[in-house]
């Protein structure tokens, strides 16, 4: 049996058992909830994970681009809920032709955007589901207030090919109660119009433990980054270093001083991305070292708080700040359990940000 160390560095290890009680956990917090699970597959962009997800109980997925919809696809996931604004004919065409196979759905803010959709899909026998996306706090995408939401539904219920789906929001972390008290005032507006919203979707994996706070206002929870956990989760309250499922193995190539080690792993493995933290990640095997600074391949590490520091050639395990884009930067995962190397899958869905 290979062990994982014996793996050939940088490489990304994903904690089977952590995992599998990461989705277990969520799933029994969303049914308690009386919420629909459906999960984000941009953290692991696995169909393997995927089909775990749906077989734990998800009523299906979340993709946030087409080539992760086509993936999903092709691997037999047959309910996606594409979260992110289609423009332009090249991705209505892509679009077409996967509501042609599965169950698709997207979102839209704008007029114009569902103006695209209503000249593609025009078969009222077969009508294709539009969210109205809401900014409820997170100052990304949606629209500004439940009047729009009001006006653009109307829009989607206008088009014959088109069906309104419901009320679509991604709340910024620790603004749940915020975004729920929108998101209700929405739902009054509707049914003072005499408009049903058949579902309303939320989510977050910060604030993934205060689901039951939307409950009967959401009817679905769209949750990512749980399956891993990773530092910034840690940081947000919701998870401990225990959960944590995926790391980057990485190996010191060098001790250029007493208090520096250098390993082969730099924003190409671990991604730049801060969070508003301090540091790259947290070293799993020296827990008081500090990753201080990252370049394209090369990590430094401060080491001067390690009563033992780690000698060339050793490898350590980092929980990265942020697991999502770290996927997104390796060819394969290695899945791991009590150390040793189960097996080696291909991330079907890297690259796929088109």
């Amino acid at each position: 049996m290979t062990r994982y160390n014996e793996l050939d560095t940088p490489a990304v290890l994903i904690d089977l058992d952590r995992a599998e009680a990461n989705l277990s956990k969520a799933q029994a917090a969303a049914d308690r909830a009386g919420l629909k699970l459906r999960p984000h597959i941009k953290t692991h962009k696995l169909p393997y994970f995927a089909r775990r997800q749906v077989e734990l109980g998800a009523v299906g997925i979340t993709v946030q681009k087409l080539g992760e919809a086509e993936v999903m696809a092709d691997a037999g996931l047959s309910d996606l809920l594409l979260t992110f604004n289609i423009i332009g004919p090249a991705k209505l065409a892509r679009l077409k032709a996967l509501h042609d196979r599965v169950t698709i759905r997207v979102v839209a803010d704008s007029a114009d955007c569902v103006a695209g959709l209503a000249a593609t899909f025009t078969d009222p026998a077969h009508r294709f589901g539009v969210f109205v996306e809401c900014d409820t706090g997170m100052g990304r995408c949606g629209v500004q207030s439940p009047e729009a939401a009001l006006a653009l539904a109307k829009d989607i219920i206008a088009a014959p090919g088109l069906e309104f789906a419901g009320l679509m929001t991604y709340p910024a972390a620790g603004k749940y109660h915020e975004a729920n008290q929108w998101l209700a005032s929405a739902n009054a507006l509707f049914a003072a119009s005499g408009i049903a919203v058949p579902a309303i979707t939320t989510g977050g994996t910060p604030d993934i433990w205060n689901m039951q706070d939307a409950s009967g206002i959401a009817s679905e929870y769209r949750p990512g980054t749980y399956i891993y956990m990773d530092r910034s989760q840690v940081a947000a309250g919701a998870a401990s270093y225990d959960d944590c499922a995926l790391t980057v193995l990485a190996t010191i190539v060098s001790r250029p001083t007493e208090n520096r080690a250098i390993i082969d792993a730099g924003t190409k493995a671990l991604t730049s991305d801060l969070l508003g933290m301090v540091g790259h990640g947290y070293v799993v095997d020296y827990p008081e070292a500090k990753v201080t600074g990252l370049s394209e391949e090369h990590g430094m590490i401060d080491v001067s708080a390690c009563a033992t520091k780690p000698r060339i050639g050793e490898t350590i395990r980092i929980i990265p700040n942020h697991c999502c884009p770290v996927s997104n930067l390796f060819d394969q995962v290695h899945l791991i359990r009590d150390g040793d190397l189960v097996e080696t899958l291909r991330v079907a869905a890297r690259g796929r940000v088109d």
